[in-house]
This record gives C-alpha cells, sequence and structure tokens, in this order.
C-alpha cells in the first residue's frame, strides 16, 4: 500500500534545487521516514543506495579516518553493490544517528559533493540536532516528518474525491450535507486511527479497530523503551512519569501544565529536563501563552506557561485506554475527553501543516487568567485566534473577550458545525482544519 504523504512534493523540490544540500528528515519513530525516502528512490532515481546503521553496525566502520565523500562514497559503493551516479542515485543515510561520523560527513557532502543526493533519517534526530556537539545545521536541508494529518488519512483509505473536494472550496459556504456527514463520521474514525502510518495501513486494509489498537499498543510501547535506551537515567522515571499522565492532564478544564501536579512536590526545574526531552524526540508539542498579542507571537509568549500536547491523537485515545465505541459514538465515557481530543487534534494538524510558518504553537490567556483562547494562529501578517469545540452548539466567552479586546479583523472557530461566516466570525469544520490558511485567504477576500 502506497500513502500519499504531503512532504512528498518537498522531497521533489529537494531533488531539482540547483542549491540542494544533504537532506534531513526529521521526525518521531513510526512516522513513516524510512518508507518515503525508500518511495522517493525507488520512483526518482535509477539507484538507491540503501545505509541502515541500526540493521547494519559495520557500517559505522567505513567512515573512520577522512570524511571526505571523495574518500567514503567508493566503500559505501562496494558495500552496498550500488553505482555512486551523481543525478542518477539516491544516497539514504537511515537511523544516522548512531553513528556520529556519518552526521558529521553530511556537511563535507555538502561542501565537496552536492551534486550527489544524500538524505538521511533517524528515530530521536531531534535529540542530536539539539544538542551542543551537533553537526553544523546551515550544512543540511532539514524537512520535518509527522503523522498523516486528517488530508493524508482520507487519501490512504480511499477518499481522495473527499479530500480534493475539500482542496477545491473557493468561498465560505455550506458544505453540501451528504459530504459533511460523511466527513464527520470519518473525522471520528481519525480520532481512533490517528496517523501513524503502520495504524493507518491496519485500518485501511482491514477496517478492524481492534488491529489498529494493538498496533498502537505495541508502538507507545517502542516509545517507552526509547525513554529507558536512549534518555539520561536520571530522567527516566520522569519521562515515564509525564508520559503516562498525559491522558489524564489533557482531560482537566485548566490544560495549563503544571508540574507540581505530576508528583508531591515535583518541581519545575526537575522535571524540565526530561519534558524537553519528549519535545526534541518529537513525542509531545508545547503551546506557549501569550497575552499581550504582536509580531513576533514568539517574542510575546510567555515560557513559563504552556500547554503540552500528544504527537497523535490515535496514541492518546490508546494511551487513554478509551474504548473504541465510545469515541465512534460519543457516548458519556467519551465525554471526559472530548475537549481534549479536539484540541490535541487540532494541534497535531496545525503543527503538520504549518509547520515553520507558525513559529510553534501559542494560546491567548487574558491578565486576569478569566479567558483563553486555544491558538493564536499566525496567517498573512496577522495574528488570528482560533478557538476549537468539540460539537455543535458553541458558545464562547472567551473569544468574545479576545474580539472586545484586540478587534481582529477575522476570528477563526473549529467545530462540526458546517462552512459559515457569521460576520469577522468563520466557522471551520474540524474535518478542515488542515486547510486553515486557504480557508482564511479565501475568508479575507470575500
Amino acid at each position: 500500500m502506497r500513502m500519499e504523504r504531503s512532504v512528498y512534493s518537498k522531497l521533489l523540490e529537494w531533488r531539482c534545487s540547483p542549491a540542494r544540500k544533504p537532506l534531513l528528515l526529521k521526525g518521531a519513530r513510526q512516522t513513516g521516514k524510512t518508507w518515503v525516502l525508500k518511495d522517493l528512490g525507488l520512483r526518482e532515481f535509477r539507484h538507491c543506495a540503501y545505509c541502515n546503521f541500526e540493521e547494519d553496525p559495520l557500517l559505522d566502520s567505513l567512515f573512520s579516518g577522512s570524511l571526505r565523500p571523495a574518500d567514503v562514497v567508493p566503500r559505501l559503493a562496494t558495500h552496498t553493490k550500488t553505482p555512486m551516479i551523481p543525478g542518477e542515485t539516491l544516497l539514504v543515510f537511515d537511523e544516522i544517528q548512531l553513528s556520529n561520523s556519518a552526521l558529521n560527513s553530511l556537511k563535507y557532502f555538502s561542501e565537496e559533493m552536492p551534486q550527489l543526493h544524500v538524505a538521511a533519517a533517524g528515530s530521536l534526530l531531534g535529540l542530536r540536532v539539539s544538542g551542543p556537539r551537533s553537526f553544523p545545521v546551515g550544512k543540511v536541508t532539514m524537512l520535518d516528518l509527522f503523522p498523516l494529518t486528517f488530508l493524508e488519512f482520507l487519501a490512504a483509505v480511499g477518499e481522495s474525491a473527499l479530500r480534493d473536494m475539500l482542496q477545491s472550496i473557493a468561498a465560505i459556504e455550506s458544505i453540501p450535507d451528504a459530504f459533511h456527514r460523511k466527513l464527520t463520521e470519518l473525522l471520528r474514525v481519525y480520532y481512533v486511527v490517528g496517523g501513524m502510518p503502520e495504524a493507518v495501513a491496519a485500518y485501511a486494509g482491514a477496517r478492524a479497530l481492534d488491529q489498529v489498537r494493538a498496533v498502537q499498543r505495541s508502538i507507545l510501547n517502542t516509545f517507552v523503551l526509547d525513554f529507558a535506551k536512549h534518555a539520561p537515567a536520571h530522567d527516566v522515571p520522569r519521562l515515564g512519569l509525564i508520559w503516562e499522565q498525559l491522558p489524564t492532564y489533557l482531560a482537566r478544564e485548566n490544560k495549563k501544565f503544571v508540574f507540581s501536579a505530576l508528583a508531591r512536590g515535583a518541581r519545575a526545574r526537575d522535571y524540565e529536563s526530561a519534558l524537553q526531552w519528549l519535545s526534541d524526540a518529537a513525542l509531545v508539542h508545547r503551546s506557549y501563552a501569550v497575552e499581550l498579542v504582536q509580531q513576533p507571537i514568539a517574542g510575546a509568549a510567555d515560557r513559563s506557561a504552556f500547554k503540552v500536547f500528544s504527537l497523535d491523537v490515535g496514541l492518546l485515545a490508546a494511551q487513554a485506554r478509551i474504548p473504541v465505541e465510545a469515541i465512534l459514538n460519543g457516548d458519556e465515557l467519551f465525554t471526559t475527553y472530548r475537549g481534549a481530543f479536539v484540541e490535541n487534534y487540532v494541534a497535531q494538524q496545525l503543527v503538520a501543516h504549518m509547520g515553520e510558518e507558525s513559529g510553534g504553537l501559542y494560546y491567548w490567556r487574558s491578565a486576569s487568567r478569566q479567558a483563553e483562547v486555544d491558538f493564536l494562529v499566525p496567517l498573512g501578517g496577522s495574528i488570528v485566534p482560533l478557538e476549537a469545540k468539540a460539537g455543535v452548539n458553541p458558545k464562547s466567552k472567551s473569544l468574545a473577550a479576545y474580539r472586545e479586546r484586540f478587534s481582529p479583523r477575522l476570528c477563526l472557530r473549529t467545530t462540526l458545525l458546517n462552512l459559515v461566516r457569521q460576520g469577522t466570525l468563520v466557522n471551520i469544520p474540524l474535518y478542515a482544519i488542515g486547510l486553515l490558511p486557504h480557508m482564511a485567504a479565501v475568508a479575507a477576500h470575500e
């Protein structure tokens, strides 16, 4: 099964760029990095030399001594039995974080052999990039790969026509009810399945949600094993505590992350490094509080006040052990987590679709702490408030307070309601939140 990943278009741009540098594909474990690079090699090149430093520990020895491509490439050609022809060969370094020498060799490929296409990927690469002894970042092109978005999910489960219909929207007007209902049903399925490629493949193949949950449990176990294997020993228990309590924390009405709620006597200085490890491993996303809304938004953020979201809403559902039926049917068992799932879902889509353009996740809170808007999104030179609600009867005093305080030209809300405009307020259906920049641009020009 071939999944259409939106990152593929960026890979094609990299392939054809005259100013090409080695590519570094970052992302959490099991988000599909290996698959997408192999797919690129198969479809766009005559040859693909695949080097996996985890499966083949002897590879590291090929980088002993000189790291100059003129010395390294002949060794790799012999080892992989693949010709290294500039323009025709894709050289892939997988699990590259296991070889410091290979990681550092990327800068020499950039300087001395830019004509050869070199792409690297690996688990926990964010930890390497954030480390003090990482390779020179300016010598590589970095791309991030996230779990499948809802739009990618639609294509993966045979609903490309619905995705194409959404992407063709040219006016803020109601989506036909037949499509609206179908997309809402598929959104509930996505809450269960999420976007981890193996989980999506399990659902797309047999439509068996019990198999999906088994895959998700396996992925969650892999993450926990990574804690013990890769994190500093003193942080391992703290990592486990933060990770285990994430669903409970998100279920609270006040989702601000409070270290003291983790355990009796827990202090920020003791747990901050563990939380940063999870962030660098791309397992969680932070959203920072902003009171005075101004550009650049990053400069206005309060870095001591933040929310924490899971990388994937399907994994969150599995981690919280919410019965599949509760999510699909929206019964009382799901009620406690509805707001948590919706807000986490929106955060996941914003991170994947907007990436560096958004500069991260932010939310607004009033100075009195009595009002709070879920997200602040930089769009077209402006900062647009976005409220996320679970149902079809949204009431938001906080958004009203924001509008009174800042008088924005456009406000956004995302709910299970259809696409509609009410003055300066535009309601975007939750299933279309991945098209937020496009929807905002359409609304601004009407």
